[in-house]
Protein backbone atom coordinates (compact mmCIF):
# COMPACT_ATOMS: atom_id res chain seq x y z
CA UNK A 1 0.00 0.00 0.00
CA UNK A 2 1.76 3.18 -1.18
CA UNK A 3 1.86 6.41 0.77
CA UNK A 4 0.17 9.42 -0.81
CA UNK A 5 3.44 11.04 -1.88
CA UNK A 6 4.53 7.84 -3.64
CA UNK A 7 1.59 8.30 -6.03
CA UNK A 8 2.98 11.64 -7.19
CA UNK A 9 4.91 11.71 -10.45
CA UNK A 10 6.98 14.58 -9.06
CA UNK A 11 8.09 12.41 -6.12
CA UNK A 12 9.08 9.55 -8.43
CA UNK A 13 10.97 12.02 -10.64
CA UNK A 14 12.76 13.42 -7.59
CA UNK A 15 13.81 9.90 -6.58
CA UNK A 16 15.11 9.35 -10.12
CA UNK A 17 17.16 12.55 -9.84
CA UNK A 18 18.56 11.50 -6.45
CA UNK A 19 19.71 8.25 -8.05
CA UNK A 20 21.55 10.14 -10.77
CA UNK A 21 23.10 12.58 -8.26
CA UNK A 22 24.30 9.74 -6.02
CA UNK A 23 25.85 7.78 -8.90
CA UNK A 24 27.47 10.94 -10.30
CA UNK A 25 28.89 11.96 -6.91
CA UNK A 26 30.38 8.51 -6.35
CA UNK A 27 32.58 9.06 -9.41
CA UNK A 28 33.32 12.72 -8.71
CA UNK A 29 36.84 13.39 -7.46
CA UNK A 30 37.35 16.58 -5.53
CA UNK A 31 34.75 19.37 -5.48
CA UNK A 32 33.72 18.23 -2.00
CA UNK A 33 31.50 21.24 -1.25
CA UNK A 34 29.55 21.02 -4.51
CA UNK A 35 29.26 17.27 -4.11
CA UNK A 36 27.86 17.59 -0.56
CA UNK A 37 25.46 20.36 -1.63
CA UNK A 38 24.20 18.33 -4.61
CA UNK A 39 23.50 15.29 -2.45
CA UNK A 40 21.81 17.36 0.25
CA UNK A 41 19.72 19.46 -2.13
CA UNK A 42 18.64 16.51 -4.28
CA UNK A 43 17.45 14.61 -1.21
CA UNK A 44 15.67 17.71 0.09
CA UNK A 45 13.47 17.74 -3.03
CA UNK A 46 11.94 14.32 -2.31
CA UNK A 47 11.88 14.74 1.47
CA UNK A 48 9.97 18.02 1.29
CA UNK A 49 7.52 16.61 -1.27
CA UNK A 50 6.74 13.71 1.07
CA UNK A 51 6.42 15.89 4.15
CA UNK A 52 4.40 18.56 2.37
CA UNK A 53 1.96 16.09 0.88
CA UNK A 54 1.21 14.84 4.39
CA UNK A 55 0.25 18.27 5.70
CA UNK A 56 -3.41 18.95 6.41
CA UNK A 57 -3.69 22.55 5.26
CA UNK A 58 -3.14 24.05 1.84
CA UNK A 59 -0.74 26.65 3.23
CA UNK A 60 1.47 24.04 4.87
CA UNK A 61 1.51 21.90 1.72
CA UNK A 62 2.37 24.92 -0.42
CA UNK A 63 5.26 25.88 1.88
CA UNK A 64 6.89 22.44 1.63
CA UNK A 65 6.37 22.24 -2.13
CA UNK A 66 7.99 25.68 -2.46
CA UNK A 67 10.96 24.50 -0.40
CA UNK A 68 11.27 21.41 -2.61
CA UNK A 69 11.09 23.67 -5.68
CA UNK A 70 13.89 25.82 -4.25
CA UNK A 71 16.02 22.71 -3.70
CA UNK A 72 15.48 21.67 -7.33
CA UNK A 73 16.60 25.12 -8.49
CA UNK A 74 19.61 24.83 -6.18
CA UNK A 75 20.53 21.54 -7.86
CA UNK A 76 20.42 23.26 -11.26
CA UNK A 77 22.82 25.94 -9.97
CA UNK A 78 25.15 23.33 -8.47
CA UNK A 79 25.26 21.59 -11.84
CA UNK A 80 26.28 24.92 -13.43
CA UNK A 81 29.08 25.26 -10.88
CA UNK A 82 30.26 21.74 -11.64
CA UNK A 83 30.11 22.43 -15.38
CA UNK A 84 32.13 25.65 -15.16
CA UNK A 85 34.69 23.76 -13.06
CA UNK A 86 34.80 21.10 -15.80
CA UNK A 87 33.54 18.40 -13.46
CA UNK A 88 30.25 17.95 -15.36
CA UNK A 89 29.89 17.96 -19.13
CA UNK A 90 27.55 20.42 -20.81
CA UNK A 91 25.56 17.49 -22.23
CA UNK A 92 25.10 15.84 -18.82
CA UNK A 93 24.17 19.19 -17.30
CA UNK A 94 21.56 19.79 -20.00
CA UNK A 95 20.15 16.26 -19.73
CA UNK A 96 19.66 16.48 -15.96
CA UNK A 97 18.24 20.00 -16.19
CA UNK A 98 15.43 18.63 -18.36
CA UNK A 99 14.40 16.44 -15.41
CA UNK A 100 14.87 19.29 -12.93
CA UNK A 101 12.77 21.60 -15.12
CA UNK A 102 9.99 19.02 -15.12
CA UNK A 103 10.22 18.68 -11.33
CA UNK A 104 10.08 22.46 -10.89
CA UNK A 105 7.04 22.72 -13.18
CA UNK A 106 5.17 20.00 -11.27
CA UNK A 107 6.04 21.55 -7.90
CA UNK A 108 4.87 24.94 -9.12
CA UNK A 109 1.51 23.42 -10.06
CA UNK A 110 1.25 21.47 -6.79
CA UNK A 111 1.99 24.62 -4.82
CA UNK A 112 -1.07 26.31 -6.22
CA UNK A 113 -4.28 26.38 -4.17
CA UNK A 114 -6.46 23.32 -4.38
CA UNK A 115 -3.98 20.64 -5.40
CA UNK A 116 -3.62 17.71 -3.02
CA UNK A 117 -2.99 13.99 -3.24
CA UNK A 118 -3.86 11.90 -0.22
CA UNK A 119 -3.90 8.29 0.73
CA UNK A 120 -7.19 6.48 0.35
CA UNK A 121 -8.73 6.40 3.84
CA UNK A 122 -10.52 3.18 2.86
CA UNK A 123 -7.18 1.42 3.12
CA UNK A 124 -7.33 1.97 6.88
CA UNK A 125 -10.91 0.94 7.59
CA UNK A 126 -11.30 -1.56 10.35
CA UNK A 127 -10.66 -1.75 14.05
CA UNK A 128 -10.65 1.50 15.95
CA UNK A 129 -10.86 3.61 12.79
CA UNK A 130 -14.42 2.50 12.07
CA UNK A 131 -15.66 4.84 14.78
CA UNK A 132 -15.49 7.81 12.41
CA UNK A 133 -12.70 9.16 10.31
CA UNK A 134 -12.54 12.77 9.23
CA UNK A 135 -11.56 12.03 5.64
CA UNK A 136 -10.74 15.55 4.56
CA UNK A 137 -7.82 15.85 6.99
CA UNK A 138 -8.77 19.13 8.62
CA UNK A 139 -9.63 19.84 12.24
CA UNK A 140 -13.41 19.89 11.91
CA UNK A 141 -15.56 16.77 12.11
CA UNK A 142 -18.04 17.33 9.29
CA UNK A 143 -15.87 15.67 6.65
CA UNK A 144 -16.78 18.03 3.83
CA UNK A 145 -14.95 21.33 4.23
CA UNK A 146 -11.52 22.49 5.09
CA UNK A 147 -11.91 24.44 8.31
CA UNK A 148 -8.77 26.45 7.58
CA UNK A 149 -9.74 27.46 4.05
CA UNK A 150 -13.56 27.41 4.28
CA UNK A 151 -13.87 25.92 0.82
CA UNK A 152 -15.62 22.67 -0.14
CA UNK A 153 -13.26 19.85 -1.01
Amino acid sequence: MPFGHEKLDVYRSAIEYIGWAYRYCQKLNGHRNAKDQLLRASQAIALNIAEGNGKATTGDRRRYFEIARGSALECAAIQDVLQVCEALSADDNKRQKVLLDRIVAMLTKLGQRGYVVREDVGEYRGGWLDGGVDTDGDTDTDGDTDAHEGAPR
